[in-house]
Parts: C-alpha cells; structure tokens; sequence
C-alpha cells in the first residue's frame, strides 16, 4: 500500500513538471537557445556553484544553533545529512528528503529524528519569512504579477499559521498530547503508541534556542544564506551575458530567485524539473529577456542547483551507508 501511495505521488508530479515543462519549451526558438549555450562562460557557471555549495554550508551551520537545544552536533556531521537529504530530493517526490537527513542525524547521533524532523520544520518556517522579507525589499524596486504576491502572501500566512500551532502546541504540550491521544484512541495500540511517541518527540525539537547569541548567529546566517542564493542567480545571468545584453538591474537575481523558490513549493517531480524551469523563464521574460535565451538560463541554473547537490549527497550517502533510494518507506520514528 505505502508502495502504491508513492508511485501515485510520482505519477501526479510527474503530470505537473510536464505540464509546466510543456509550457516553457512551446514556441521557442531551438537555434537561439543553443547559441545561448554556446556564448555562456562556463567558468562564471562553476563559480555560482561553489556559491551555491557554500550557500548549503551556511544552511548546516546555522541547522545547527536550531538543533542546539535537543544536542550540540558539528557542523560536518549536520552538512553531510543535509546534503544527502537533498540529494533524496533530486530522485524522490513530496520532499522525502526532510525526512531521510533526520533520519540519518538520528541515527548517527543518538538522538529522536522526530526531534530532528521538528527543527527542519522551524527551519522551512525561517526560509519562508526570509523569502518574503526578500519580496518585500525587491517591492521597492520592482513590482511582482499578481499573482506572484498572492503566492507570497499564501505561503507567509501558511508558515505564520504553522508556527503559531507549534508555539501552541509547546506551549500547552500536555494538553496537545491529551488531544492527540484522543484522536488516536481508535487504532491498534500498537500504533497508537507509536504515533504518540512520534508527537512527543516533534515537540522536543520544537524548542527555544540556547541563548541570544545564537539567535543572532542563525539570523546573520539567514540573510548570508539567501544573498548567496541571489548571488548564484546573478553570476549565471552574467555568464549567459545576459546583464549587458538586456541592461538588467541588480536585484533581477533577487527576482528569479523568488520565482524559482515557490516553483520548489508547487508539488512536482523530483529535483523540480519543469516547474523550475518555466517560472524561472516567466521571471527573465518580466525583464525582455527572450523565452528561448531564459530557458537556456533555466537549464543550467537548475544544474548548478541539483548536480553538484546531488553528486556530494550521494558520496556521502554512500560514507554513512544511507540508501536513497528507500527513502519513500521510511518514517522519521525512532
């Protein structure tokens, strides 16, 4: 059955990334979009990807002040799982990925993935509040369509909406364990017991930080995290000489990097394929950029984003004998 449930997920992301692939590649001229290929400066393309490397390195340091209060871990440690967690994100749906780099910090460390699971979960909450913060500055400068705005608004409302359920939750952990109990009380015991104890555990990572400098510390690291990411956009936009040839202003990296990160959100196939690349393309062609030049860019900043990623995860999936590839039948329990 759990079998079925993923094969279902697989095939329904698959339906939308060709869906939102159709849209980017109809009508667009073949010859123009080699020639874009053929004039980018492949150097500048390595560069963003150290970048982008970089950018996940930031990501584990600062996964670890939000781990601090269930166990201090190191930095390399923490690195290695998020890399293959998002190597797990490149080959299976629904972002499984989250579940499998927690699996693996519990299991390595000792400590319950659930309560792992719980600080990735207030790390997504972060990630959307910086990307709005980001709509918000660009706003300044450059509209968004509207829809762009209602997407941001939907998603920061959803992310204050789920953070206020865990400081509820924490807050009243007795109460919200009372309730869960009750909706449980149905099943086999077995299960129930389970279930409960993977609750309680979620809670666990739900937690306070340790002090106020790592606060400070996870929000300095915050913002180096998405300046690298809008970094990453704009050296590929000089690499496809894409700046002087359309006289594009400083913040189109930050543009395109709003797009593509709700194209993330948007359930699709594994790694994103297609909706990465169309809203990515919408994006330039706000600017004049063509389609068939935008989606040359798509392709390669979407390599940039998942290859090396992918490559190093799977390396290090290999070292800590994790298989990915099982991903969609494990649970975060432990």
């Amino acid at each position: 059955m759990t079998s079925k449930r993923h094969l279902l997920k697989l095939a329904i992301g698959l339906a939308i990334g060709a869906g939102f692939f159709y849209l980017a590649v109809r009508g667009i001229d073949i010859e123009q979009a080699l020639a874009a290929f053929a004039q980018t400066d492949y150097g500048l393309v390595g560069l963003s990807a150290v970048v982008m490397m970089a950018a996940h390195l930031l990501r584990a340091m600062r996964w670890r002040f939000l781990l601090a209060p269930v166990k201090m871990l190191g930095t390399r440690s923490l690195f290695s799982a998020l890399l293959i967690g998002y190597a797990a994100n490149s080959f299976v749906p629904a972002h499984l990925g989250e579940f499998l780099r927690a699996l693996v910090i519990g299991k390595k460390h000792g400590i319950s993935a659930s309560a792992a699971l719980g600080s990735i979960v207030v790390e997504r909450i972060v990630d959307v509040v910086s990307l709005i913060t980001v709509m918000a500055l660009v706003l300044i400068v450059h509209p968004f369509p509207d829809w762009v705005t209602t997407g941001g608004a939907i998603m920061l409302v959803g992310a204050l909406l789920l953070g206020a359920m865990l400081i509820a939750c924490k807050r009243y952990e007795v109460r919200a364990i009372a309730f869960m109990r009750a909706l449980i009380k149905p099943l086999p015991e077995g299960i129930g017991r389970r279930l409960e104890a993977l609750a309680v555990n979620f809670l666990g990572g739900i937690v306070p930080l340790k002090s106020p400098s790592h606060y400070a510390a996870a929000s300095v690291l915050s913002i180096a995290i998405w300046l690298c990411y809008a970094a990453v956009y704009y050296i590929c936009l000089a690499a496809f000489k894409l700046v002087a040839a359309y006289h594009l202003a400083w913040y189109v990296g930050l543009v395109v990097l709003v797009f593509t990160t709700i194209s993330v959100v948007i359930p699709s196939t594994p790694g994103y394929v297609g909706t990465f690349h169309y809203l990515c393309q919408v994006a330039l062609v706000l600017f004049g950029v063509s389609a068939s030049e935008a989606l040359s860019y798509a392709v390669i900043v979407h390599i940039v984003g998942v290859v090396p990623v992918s490559v190093a995860g799977l390396a290090c999936a290999h070292y800590e004998g994790v298989a990915i590839y099982r991903t969609g039948d494990r649970d975060p329990g432990h």
